[in-house]
């Protein structure tokens, strides 16, 4: 038992990991190191469990409407993915099985994938089989038994840095860019398989509308990933992309971005698009000739954007322009709308890239600053349904996105 204990608290002093305590009271700013308890779990243990993999402690209960079985104890060999098959629709069971029957294949996992808009970025959510899916992520998250009790739980596991960042003052995590948006709470800290930022159990996968079973994880053991890529592309054509997994994205291949969250995520639709230099993407073509458009607007005179932000968007600069206030509004200084990147310094597609965000009066609202842009402006936005990212954590007062569907009519 003590060599148990010992190990499951180097695992969790290696990972650097923070769980929720369920203690009350505390500010989240004040214990920026992890997050915030959940309001109404139950059975949660107040500290990582001490058998360590053994599953001998209750499994936490942070969310019993989105809960599935505990994953017990882990089995089975760790392995490191190579490669990722993502798709727009569910993967049929026959090409699963082609795909598995290719000689040099190994293992595959299949998961279910999302992308939701967060604060200007886009995250990649995997909905999961805890038991199984934990033996392909980093040593140090699959062997911390509690991770994958919170995961089932109903919490959600994300990068550290990445949580941090984007959870709000309770702990949790709204996944989408609407309004509405489903809240996750966040139960745990943990290194991710690469191009995947968090993950959650099937059931909330389900609840939040992410395709089932759309995305494979395959590993290809002494075989080379860029030779088993070659033959997985000839083996799905035009129905997935396959992504090799590693720390930075494969030049020239080709990705798929699926929109998950809301109505604003089901009218942008989604898109496959290629890597390029300097963290910028090339959308699929066919789908910038269908959605993307440069149409004349009040004050800023065009704007290229996609072509569900119009409508209202048109509407939110008419009232600015009625109500004086036009020239709160710098068109020496508007940045764009549509241009398809990632973040800077990540792999995260920024929502410009789905041309449902733009930037105003840049100069004067920078990153981390509370911004000048006069705030009657805001609102006249927000009432339109452009979120504000001088409402985010880290600030960001130029820039507006599009949360929800308004009818000027």
């Amino acid at each position: 038992m003590r060599t148990g204990r010992v190990r499951a608290a180097a695992v969790a002093a290696a990972l650097g990991l923070a769980l929720t305590t369920g203690c009350s009271g505390g500010d989240a700013a004040d214990e920026a190191d992890e997050p915030a308890p959940a309001p109404s779990a139950t059975d949660r243990p107040s500290q990582p469990s001490a058998g360590g993999g053994d599953g001998s402690t209750a499994a936490p209960v942070a969310d019993p409407e989105h809960s599935v079985d505990p994953p017990g104890r882990r089995t089975g060999t760790l392995v490191g993915p190579d490669l990722r098959i993502y798709s727009q629709q569910p993967l049929s069971d026959a090409l699963v099985e082609r795909i598995e029957g290719n000689r040099r294949v190994q293992r595959v996992e299949r998961i279910s994938l999302g992308d939701f808009g967060v604060q200007n970025g886009v995250i990649t959510v995997a909905a999961v089989d805890p038991a199984t899916y934990r033996n392909y992520t980093p040593y140090v998250s699959a062997e911390l038994q509690e991770v994958w009790d919170r995961v089932a739980g109903g919490e959600l596991a994300i990068d550290k840095a990445l949580g941090r960042r984007l959870q709000d003052a309770d702990g949790y995590l709204k996944l989408g860019n609407d309004k509405d948006a489903e809240r996750v709470h966040i139960g745990a800290y943990a290194p991710q398989v690469p191009q995947v930022d968090a993950v959650v159990n099937e059931k909330w996968g389900e609840e939040l509308g992410i395709e089932s079973g759309n995305a494979l994880l395959v590993y290809t053991g002494i075989h080379s990933p860029r030779d088993v890529r070659k033959d997985l592309v000839d083996l799905v054509g035009d129905e997935a992309s396959v992504t090799i997994l590693g720390p930075n994205l494969d030049p020239g291949a080709t990705q798929t971005a699926v929109l998950t969250g809301g109505s604003v995520a089901d009218a942008v639709g989604t898109f496959r698009y290629t890597v390029l230099g300097g963290g910028r993407i090339a959308p699929d073509q066919s789908w910038v000739g269908a959605n993307i458009r440069t149409e004349p607007v009040p004050i800023l005179g065009s704007m290229t954007c996609h072509r569900v932000v119009f409508p209202q968007l048109r509407a939110a600069l008419l009232e600015v322009q009625q109500r004086g206030l036009a020239d709160e509004i710098h068109v020496d200084e508007y940045a764009g709308c549509f241009y398809p990147r990632f973040i800077a310094g990540t792999q995260q597609l920024s929502l410009h890239s789905f041309g449902i965000a733009f930037d105003v009066n840049v100069p004067g609202n920078q990153r981390g600053t509370v911004g000048e842009i006069d705030r009657d402006v805001v609102d006249i936005f927000k009432k339109w349904g452009f979120a504000w990212g001088g409402d985010w954590g880290y600030t960001d007062p130029m820039h507006f996105e599009m949360n929800a569907i308004v009818d000027p009519d």
